[in-house]
């Protein structure tokens, strides 16, 4: 089926389809998209493209090598570390900028920018990255080409929280003391907390692979990636007999076991031991054992599966994050490099 063992199917039509769903609930906002993390696991400069033929035209990066992977696509790039002394040769990509998060980088900035426009990050209160809101009205940020001031939702993903309106007031109360052009707060989370919180731009995630951050988006969003992998081998396992690792397993009965190309160092996580769920088209098939460094075995009792097959592994993130005890970030940003990823 592929050169690879096993593989990552990829959906275009979901990810751009999420995505433009999260556009319209952007309302007026624009609607960016984190591609950090290698596109979380799916290969940034592949969702890149999706995305920017799908109309975003703002990417979110970690780092300046992640930038260099998604450059010239035709999106402009905000780099959310910043800029460290390291990354001073690296600057002066047409159209990518850094998020200075802390006054040193700040002067950093000012000079070895040039005057070129940056995004800034102010600290509402998650206590993470940012400059301090005091520092932006003592005049930190004065006579800086500010493209975008963005600050970072704690608690988004729990929406009763009353420390969102704290920060969405905060950050609000800094919209005259900066001469920056946009306003930026809301990740995935946040843009369903409504239209006070999206300001000029959102920036979804985790919600554009597929990731569903509170149930409020449960029916909006799908799928992007299922995790596909071949059979090497198929047995029964005699009643009372183990299977795998430390015998976690005993077979109720005779069993149809298969073995699969596939474990934790791909990122199938040894959380799903024992609780993990793979099919073959509808027929639901139980990971049984311990999830080991390169194979998994299955229940088949009720499938005819065999070597040289293909299975596919649970696609929905909630339902495998709360059967592995991973998050769905994990699950996704987790993914190995030993998948072939293929796109439809």
């Amino acid at each position: 089926m592929y050169d690879a063992p096993n593989c990552l199917r990829l959906s275009t039509d979901a990810l751009t389809g999420n995505w433009r769903a999260l556009a319209a609930m952007s309302g007026r906002a624009a609607c960016g998209a984190a591609v950090k993390a290698d596109g979380y696991g799916l290969g940034a400069r592949e969702v890149a493209t999706r995305l920017i033929a799908a109309g975003c035209r703002d990417l979110f990066v970690a780092t300046w090598a992640e930038a260099a992977v998604v450059a010239g696509l035709g999106a402009r790039v905000s780099v959310l570390h910043g800029v460290r002394d390291d990354d001073v040769s690296l600057i002066g990509v047409p159209d990518v900028r850094p998020v200075l998060n802390t006054p040193a980088q700040v002067a950093r900035w000012r000079g070895v920018g040039a005057g070129r426009a940056c995004d800034v990050m102010v600290d509402t209160g998650m206590n993470r990255l940012g400059v301090a809101p005091r520092d932006v009205a003592a005049g930190l940020l004065d006579g800086l080409t500010i493209d975008t001031l963005m600050s970072h939702l704690a608690c988004a993903d729990e929406p009763d929280s009353a420390m969102n309106a704290r920060q969405c007031a905060a950050f609000a109360a800094l919209a005259d003391r900066t001469a920056a052009a946009r306003m930026s707060l809301a990740n995935s989370a946040g843009i369903a907390l409504g239209a006070d919180y999206a300001f000029d731009l959102t920036r979804p995630g985790l919600a554009v692979y597929g990731g569903v951050p509170v149930p409020a988006l449960a029916t909006t969003l799908r799928p992007v990636v299922t995790i596909e992998a071949e059979v090497l081998q198929r047995r029964v396992v005699p009643a009372g007999e183990t299977v795998g690792y430390n015998a976690t397993w005993r077979a109720p009965r005779d069993t149809a076991v298969a073995i699969v190309n596939l474990g934790y160092a791909d990122g199938y996580w040894r959380g799903f031991s024992d609780r993990g769920c793979a099919f073959a088209g509808d027929t639901a098939l139980p990971v049984i054992g311990r999830v080991s460094m390169d194979l998994i075995a299955l229940d088949v009792s009720k499938a005819e599966v065999g070597e040289g097959d293909w299975v596919a592994l649970d696609p929905d993130l909630p339902r495998a994050s709360a059967a592995s005890g991973m998050s769905q970030y994990e699950l996704l940003t987790g993914l190995g490099t030993r998948f072939a990823r293929v796109w439809g």
